[in-house]
């Protein structure tokens, strides 16, 4: 009897019916990210040998400081996506601007444009602490062979085809969907292989942990606050137990897999959140509703949002279900 797991390569092309668009170009865009992956990932593991530690000396967009995995990631990918002439556009949470790829090889056919957090986390580079990247695909919806425009990047985020995130740790993961369940899949570093590794992932059914930035918690609305209290009162199944990484992509891979919420909210700090809508908010509340989670703003479910500007920010609350309706009903108590 074989029980070896697939690969990622032969569960694309095994799958492909089940996705929304099976022409083929979807399982050729996801092989790209998956190669772009394995490239940043050889670099991550030896980032403190060949003195990509550090800052790079740039601010981007954001009015962050630019790390040297940041812009070494964000070109990757960038080129990866570009080689095979499958994406008319991308947005990149390291450029100003979106970018229009002019894909000559298929007469500018390319109906799918990615938006992309290239390195999440990034500042944990320097101390050896996992990191990610995280990505989101749509269909265009200007006329095919047009240039692309911005009104292709600004779609909510029940529009996405797929998303996913790339979680370099301990082990390297792809987790995706393309709105048919989660799958994850590790790679096997000396074949350099991603095989099946956690099929249909699932949140668990409760959850004990939350994952929040405590050091703001002055800065906090006072709804989050007495969330926090709530879950730190020895009471029921609590206290709930913090955990808290600094990257988006790590702080939600253990909530799914150990149950629990992530916490970013406005602040006096950050009036209108810190998280960007478009490639953190919206892929992982994909992922998070597929395996059976919530995600909302507080007040409204992300993936309805309607998008203002490709680097804007919201207030981003995910995890399970019961855990993310509590803490609304905190902010919904004046």
């Amino acid at each position: 009897m074989n029980t070896r797991k697939p690969t990622l390569g032969e569960f694309i092309i095994e799958n492909q019916a089940s996705f929304s668009y099976s022409s083929g170009e979807l399982s050729r865009l996801l092989n790209a990210i998956r190669l772009a992956a394995k490239v940043v990932n050889h670099e991550v593991n030896k980032a403190g040998l060949v003195d990509l530690f550090g800052s790079s000396g740039d601010v981007n967009v954001q009015g962050e400081q630019q790390q040297k995995l940041d812009v070494f990631a964000n070109t990757t990918f960038i080129q990866a996506l570009k080689n095979r002439n499958i994406v008319c556009g991308i947005v990149s949470e390291e450029d100003d601007d979106f970018i229009k790829v002019d894909c000559i090889d298929n007469n500018n056919s390319s109906k799918y444009v990615v938006l992309m957090d290239p390195l999440d986390g990034s500042s944990n580079i320097d101390v050896n602490v996992s990191v990610g990247t995280v990505f989101s695909i749509y269909r265009r919806i200007t006329p095919i062979g047009s240039p692309v425009e911005m009104e292709d990047f600004l779609q909510p985020g029940i529009n996405q085809v797929a998303a996913g995130y790339v979680i370099y740790g301990t082990s390297t993961m792809i987790v995706f969907t393309t709105g048919d369940g989660v799958n994850g899949f590790t790679l096997n570093p000396a074949i350099g292989s991603f095989y099946l590794s956690h099929p249909d992932m699932k949140f668990p059914e409760t959850g004990s942990i939350y994952s929040v930035n405590e050091g703001n918690y002055t800065h906090f609305p006072v709804g989050v606050k007495k969330y926090i209290k709530y879950c730190q009162m020895d009471e029921g199944d609590r206290p709930y137990t913090s955990r808290y990484i600094g990257s988006l992509v790590s702080d939600f891979h253990r909530n799914m897999i150990k149950g629990g919420i992530y916490i970013y909210p406005n602040s006096t700090i950050h009036q209108d959140g810190k998280l960007r809508l478009l490639y953190e908010c919206n892929p992982v509340a994909f992922i998070a509703e597929q395996a059976g989670a919530k995600a909302s703003n507080g007040y409204q479910r992300i993936l309805e949002l309607k998008p203002k500007e490709i680097h804007e920010r919201v207030p981003f609350y995910c995890g399970n279900t019961a855990m993310v309706e509590k803490l609304e009903s905190f902010l919904l108590d004046k």
